[in-house]
């Protein structure tokens, strides 16, 4: 297929500048991939659309403040979006990959001091690799600012004390307050993204416990959303395009949660696209096994489905991914008619806008 097959006219006022009131508040568009049928719904309704033997998988990444701001030696700002904590099983890490913006960019032993309400750190460029840059951090860092490293005296502790929620791109306003609160899921455990599982947002403690009291399984998986999310296919053959690499890990007491709910007859309900590439990518044999490792799977019409059966996620961008993946799973046409009718009906688009219901073709 070709890029343009994937493309769609979204008038700027419904990109979701914020997030609604409360995390339930969203409008929620049910497809059925079969029918084509859809039924416009609240996010409220869901638990009234799932059976007591239905099993959710949550991707339980937790965001990062990755965006920092410093200045170079020579005093030219620069901005980094940390991509990847390396050494990431260490608790004195102080290694990272990084994407850098600068008027020039750092040679090999550049140093860069970030800065914020009055500190500041400074980090050595190494190397670059491919298009990030691996940054050193100080290691004497965790000494001079106590308190403010809330304890963690690795890279993870430097972003939570001079970074910044790294919001996308189409999402115009500075990371605030109620984004550090709301651009995170109430479920998130372990750190390590730089985007949200945003199909997750709109789950909150009293809907979670609901879903637990009707039978429904909850289980989670995790992916460590990567700025490669953001990143536009370049070429009109889309089958040449080649995904970024994300970690990702699938316990096995998810593999026999969603075990037994196939043995009782129920559905294996992916939260987001993210918790869709991992559970796929650990079905790759056929079956799902618990494992964890890297994945680059590209989800495509073409691609068949193993485990994951409907599909709760938010509406995506144009020509991405992840509207390819959304067309492989409840069918093209039915793919281009439901975002026509969510144009018409004025849904709120991307990470804080209204959700969809899939089921698969």
């Amino acid at each position: 297929m070709k890029l343009s097959d994937f493309d769609y006219y979204l008038p700027p006022e419904l990109i979701a500048q914020h997030p609604p009131s409360e995390r339930t508040a969203s409008r929620l568009l049910c497809v059925d991939g079969v029918t084509g049928a859809r039924r416009d719904r609240n996010f409220r309704d869901l638990p009234s659309l799932l059976g007591a033997d239905d099993v959710l998988i949550f991707n339980n990444t937790k965001v990062i403040k990755a965006r920092l701001h410093g200045h170079k030696e020579s005093g030219g700002s620069v901005e980094a979006l940390v991509e990847r904590v390396l050494d990431n099983n260490s608790a004195d890490s102080h290694k990272a990959l990084a994407h850098l913006r600068a008027s020039k960019s750092p040679k090999p032993g550049a140093k860069i001091t970030f800065t914020k309400n009055g500190l500041s750190v400074t980090a050595t460029m190494v190397r670059r690799v491919n298009d990030l840059f691996e940054l050193h951090f100080d290691r004497g860092f965790g000494a001079n600012f106590g308190s403010e490293l809330h304890g963690n005296p690795s890279v993870y502790g430097v972003l939570e004390a001079f970074g910044e929620v790294p919001l996308p791109p189409y999402i115009a306003h500075q990371a605030d307050a109620i984004d550090e609160s709301r651009y995170q899921t109430v479920y998130a455990r372990h750190q390590g993204s730089v985007a949200a599982p945003t199909a997750g947002l709109h789950f909150d403690e009293a809907m979670l416990a609901t879903l637990a009291a009707q039978g429904v399984s909850l289980a989670y998986v995790t992916l460590h959303v990567g700025a490669g999310t953001f990143q536009p296919v370049r070429d009109d053959d889309v089958s040449k395009h080649i995904m970024h690499s994300e970690r990702y890990a699938v316990p096995q007491s998810t593999v026999e949660a969603i075990a037994r709910a196939k043995a009782a007859g129920g559905r294996v309900i992916a939260v987001g696209t993210t918790s869709m590439r991992t559970l796929e990518a650990a079905s790759r044999s056929g079956s799902l096994v618990a494992e964890s490792g890297e994945t680059q799977i590209f989800i495509q019409p073409g691609y068949t489905f193993k485990t994951v059966e409907r599909l709760i996620t938010n509406f995506h961008l144009p020509k991405s991914t992840l509207m390819m993946l959304v067309s492989a799973f409840v069918g093209h046409e039915n793919m281009v008619d439901a975002y026509r009718h969510a144009v018409e009906s004025r849904y709120r688009f991307f990470s804080y806008g209204d959700a969809m219901l899939l089921e698969r073709q």
